[in-house]
């Protein structure tokens, strides 16, 4: 009874001093003196834009339609391997991707396919598949899909990515140009090691609707960014944390906002990026949208589908836009 009052004692001691402890100041930014929020502001931002006076062909709008090859990547890196939500990782090489490749092809249209590496050595079906095509294009979307924001270390991410690198340019048959962050993320390395390992351009940042030229560190960069807007990418609605069904009652409404993004880039006369994912847009209640909105593009007048590094390639070279 005795050391059962004296341990009581001890732990309520305990949790006082714990309380009594200054609690880590999550808002450091509040503080810092505007010399500082412009430099921690200005690690990466945008430049100035590249839409060119004019696309190919007299063209009004370029389009890209990219896709997310991650499948059950993310998960992995976290060491997450229970097993119902690594089936529907796997339902992108299994089913997915198939049905994808079915529309690109019944439309005649190409594509990018930024594929993980990790998903490639999971299934390496799949990137033979899309590279028999001939009119597709791989970029790389990191090693296992990780967190580069979290991992926050310069040269675990070089390494991982020189990994990736090398992964898909020996199963595509050619290096990658085209990158995009993994996990829907980049660091303050990322960029830096992008153009380090001469890669033509980004697709993973938000600043502008427009393709544009990278400012690191407040210096041009050369590097040509793709935006890829979030509101934009099938992965926000029609998924849940754990690879399943999405929220909202029907794709229809996310497909309607696509539409609605398409037509006010053909106004604007500038780019239109689609961010998928054949693990989600490759679901039976989803491609049929899918086609349909390719079906709905192509039937307006001066409309340019191409790939990522076709894209990056004219706007660089329109822009004399120098490495």
């Amino acid at each position: 009874m005795r050391l059962a009052i004296v341990t009581t004692i001890i732990a309520g001691a305990v949790l006082t001093a714990a309380a009594q402890q200054p609690r880590p100041d999550r808002q450091p930014g509040r503080k810092w003196s505007e010399e500082q929020l412009r430099r921690e502001s200005s690690h990466v931002r945008a430049g100035r834009s590249l839409n060119p006076k004019t696309w190919p062909n007299g063209a009004r709008v370029a389009v890209a339609l990219t896709f997310n090859v991650s499948n059950a990547a993310n998960q992995l890196a976290r060491g997450d391997t229970a097993v119902v939500a690594m089936t529907g990782g796997e339902f992108g090489a299994a089913q997915g991707l198939a049905r994808v490749l079915e529309v690109l092809d019944r439309h005649e249209v190409p594509a990018t396919f930024f594929v993980s590496g990790v998903a490639d050595v999971v299934d390496p079906q799949m990137v033979p598949e899309i590279v028999k095509r001939k009119r597709h294009e791989l970029g790389v979307l990191g090693w296992s899909d990780e967190n580069v924001a979290t991992l926050d270390n310069a040269a675990e991410e070089g390494r991982l990515l020189a990994r990736a690198i090398d992964r898909i340019a020996a199963s595509a048959g050619r290096k990658p140009v085209g990158a995009r962050g993994p996990a829907g993320t980049v660091s303050l390395h990322t960029m830096g090691l992008l153009k380090k390992a001469g890669l033509l351009y980004d697709s993973s940042l938000q600043a502008r609707d427009d393709a544009y030229e990278l400012l690191l560190e407040g210096q041009a960069s050369g590097l040509v960014e793709l935006p890829n807007n979030p509101y934009l990418n099938d992965y926000r609605y029609l998924t849940s944390a754990r690879t399943g069904p999405g929220m909202l009652p029907s794709p229809e409404l996310v497909f309607e906002t696509y539409r609605d993004g398409f037509d006010v880039a053909y106004a604007e006369g500038t780019l239109f990026v689609l961010t998928l994912h054949p693990h989600v847009v490759g679901m039976r209640s989803r491609i049929t949208y899918l086609d349909e909105l390719v079906h709905y593009i192509k039937q307006k007048p001066g409309v340019w589908f191409a790939t990522g590094e076709q894209i990056a390639k004219y706007v660089k070279q329109e822009a004399r836009l120098s490495n």
